[in-house]
């Protein structure tokens, strides 16, 4: 069996605020009250002080780095995808379309993986091993699902090397009744379960 293990994301951040408000003095005039009463005020419409000018560069410079996030935020949740559920009951949906050859039953393949259970949890990934799961295809090394998921059929189009598909397996497609990793009346997959397989098929050996 074979799992993807999720990517880490990292966000930049603007260097500092310090550097994002370093604007040019000549571009600024600083408001000021004249102590002479006869003094006639002075027409000035582009007159902005500091304040306003810190308030603009915020405007300009932070605003366009918080708001998409926040806008992600409220839309459909990271690394979502629309699944299509074959009339095995296998549902798929590609990530990436690979751009190599396909697979062909009994070839020996290498693909990486992370599976989770339908709660989200995590239960093996080969990333987190750094290293790909080597099997022969359509043969019976792995579990029903997987061969059906990467070799195609049934209304499921053969995986290319190269592409990113996510796999759900009904537990016919899976381990069943009987679960896996089962000791003292625990089971690391417990009986029945429907798995979420996310898998790279990076091609054969």
């Amino acid at each position: 069996m074979v799992t993807l293990s999720p990517l880490s994301l990292r966000h930049l951040l603007p260097k500092s605020i310090k550097t994002l408000l370093t604007l040019n003095p000549n571009h600024i005039q600083i408001q000021t009250h004249d102590t002479n009463p006869d003094a006639k005020p002075k027409s000035c419409p582009k007159l902005i002080s500091r304040r306003n000018a810190s308030a603009m560069a915020l405007s300009v410079f932070i605003v366009p780095h918080i708001l998409p996030p926040l806008a992600l935020a409220a839309g459909p949740a990271a690394g979502e995808c629309e699944l299509t559920v074959a009339p095995s009951g296998l549902g798929f949906c590609d990530r990436v379309v690979g751009t190599g050859a396909a697979a062909s039953k009994g070839q020996l393949i290498k693909a990486h993986y992370v599976g989770r259970l339908e709660n989200g949890k995590v239960f093996d990934s080969s990333y987190n091993r750094g290293k790909p799961l080597t099997f022969r295809v359509g043969v019976g090394e792995v579990i029903k699902g997987w061969d059906q998921g990467i070799l195609g059929g049934d209304g499921i189009p053969p995986m290319l090397s190269g592409g990113k598909r996510t796999l759900k397996l009904p537990p016919e497609l899976a381990y069943g009744s009987r679960g896996a990793g089962c000791r003292g009346g625990s089971c690391v997959i417990p009986p029945d379960s429907t798995l979420l397989f996310d898998v790279e098929f990076i091609g054969k050996i």
